[in-house]
């Protein structure tokens, strides 16, 4: 039996438009754990663009389904990362807690209805420009200096879970900074 079907299935849903500003520090978080680490087998991580329903199966699939993405309204600083359950960081904003038509509350109240029960956990950062006038593949600089904080807390988590990352650098797990 393999070391895989022991341990949780965990998919990571990065959210966001790369062209966007602030809106693309989903990807950018994506890109830079894909650069810096080996994903285990158990984990599936996706650059998903925008959140949509086609992303239910998972919920079915999975015990665990993580989004990283950007978030506004939250009433904290730029380049603050807050992290809780869909429906927790929801109702403290009292407003849509992605920039995009679909919140993961909104994917997990349809998973729900289908009796899907993976645990959902939200890890985002507040922006500070997720639309911009033109089209811009960047982020802001308080945005940016939160991705490495993000992708700590993205790795202590899956860590916790039986699923670390594997440094490249190192060939060892990585629990985040000590």
């Amino acid at each position: 039996m393999s070391d895989v079907a022991n341990k949780p299935r965990i998919a990571v849903f990065c959210v966001g438009n790369r062209l966007h500003l602030d809106d693309g520090v989903g990807p950018a978080v994506y890109d830079e754990v894909l650069e810096r680490f080996i994903v285990p087998e158990s984990v599936q991580l996706f650059d998903l663009g925008v959140l949509t329903l086609d992303m239910i199966g998972y919920i079915d699939e999975c015990d665990v389904v993580i989004t990283v993405d950007a978030m506004e309204h939250s009433g904290e600083e730029p380049g603050t990362v807050l992290m809780g359950k869909p429906s927790d960081l929801a109702k403290s904003q009292g407003m849509n807690m992605s920039l995009h038509d679909l919140r993961l509350v909104d994917l997990f109240d349809a998973a729900i209805l289908l009796d899907y029960n993976a645990e959902g956990l939200c890890i985002a950062v507040q922006v500070e420009n997720a639309d911009p006038q033109f089209l811009t593949q960047d982020l802001t600089p308080r945005v940016r200096a939160a991705v490495p904080l993000l992708i700590d807390t993205l790795a202590a988590e899956l860590a916790k879970r039986g699923a670390p990352l594997i440094d490249k650098a190192t060939g060892q797990p990585y629990l985040g900074p000590q």
